[in-house]
């Protein structure tokens, strides 16, 4: 699984002209599925995310987690974060999860989200979205389940 976390000052999320979700102070997670991944991928990326600690403390160093700050999690599936651009000019997609087995992921990765924390919305699964975001700080980190740094 792959994501791209950004910290928020707020955000929302609309299918067609209605708002489907939005939040205050938090995260947005776009959230990626690939072939290989399981329900350890969102174990281990729902715990590092829950417990990233990318909010500022008193002393304005980032040491305060989601969690730490009672914030909120706006999750939105984008299978485009599974591309592969190496190669050419156009992404591969190859390593994207079908949407039938991305899908049950997706909502297994909401749900273990949700027994974490209890502000967590979500976008709505292969639709097209509009995600307005105000991004904070800018704050915005990778994280990939498969990846040892």
């Amino acid at each position: 699984m792959r994501a791209v976390v950004q910290r928020v000052k707020k955000a929302s999320v609309s299918v067609g002209e209605d708002v489907i979700a939005s939040i205050d102070r938090g995260l947005v997670l776009f959230l990626g599925v690939g072939t290989e991944d399981s329900i350890d991928d969102a174990n281990y990326l729902a715990d590092k995310v829950i417990a990233l600690r990318i909010f500022e403390d008193d002393e304005g160093r980032m040491n305060k987690s989601l969690e730490d700050i009672g914030g909120s999690l706006l999750i939105v599936s984008q299978f485009t974060i599974m591309g592969d651009a190496r190669k050419g000019r156009r992404p591969s997609f190859t390593q994207a999860a079908p949407p039938e087995v991305a899908e049950k992921l997706y909502n297994e990765f909401v749900n273990i989200c949700r027994s974490r924390i209890t502000k967590v919305s979500t976008g709505k699964f292969q639709a097209e979205m509009l995600v307005n975001i105000y991004n904070d700080g800018p704050v915005t980190i990778l994280l990939d389940s498969k990846k040892l740094f």
